[in-house]
């Protein structure tokens, strides 16, 4: 056996082994209490174990609508744009066009203003738009975005600004 087939060998072992063994400690069904959940099992690694840990995923307490919901995903459509049409397309495409910024269509918004983009999709960080609110600069008039659809702006633009 040479080397590569022994370590692939003693890798799969010991997946299988951290996947499969070790004992687990579990909370009773009938020692919660009806407003708390059981404890979850804990499998600590051993000290060779090469694995990748497994992600933890939170309890599903809703069944999603949409696929964005099933992903994750931030829709455009159906989140990103009801913020936007509240608190930005007074002033940026049905009363007038600020700095030649209109964000009536997603086409639009991509294409920015007269001073370039406004958006970075994957970096959020590093868009003019998302700093701007962030600043409190915008909106310069009405009600401020909240703290709850900054985040989810914030989190669409992060994902890609995706037209979904």
């Amino acid at each position: 056996m040479n080397k590569t087939t022994l370590s692939l060998t003693l890798l799969l072992t010991l997946f299988l082994l951290a996947a499969c063994g070790g004992s687990t400690t579990q909370t009773p069904p009938d020692a919660a209490t009806p407003t708390e959940a059981p404890a979850q099992p804990t499998v600590l690694p051993s000290a060779t174990d090469t694995s990748v840990p497994a992600t933890e995923t939170a309890p599903a307490t809703d069944i999603p609508t949409t696929e964005a919901a099933a992903t994750g995903a931030i829709s455009y459509a159906s989140q990103v744009m009801p913020i936007f049409e509240t608190k930005c397309i007074k002033c940026h495409g049905v009363e007038t066009k600020k700095e030649g910024l209109d964000m009536r269509t997603y086409d639009d918004l991509i294409t920015g203003s007269r001073n370039g983009p406004v958006l970075t999709p994957g970096d959020a960080v590093n868009s003019l738009l998302v700093q701007l609110i962030e600043r409190g600069k915008m909106p310069n008039r009405g009600p401020k975005v909240t703290p709850e659809e900054l985040q989810v702006i914030m989190d669409w633009v992060n994902q890609g600004a995706l037209n979904n």
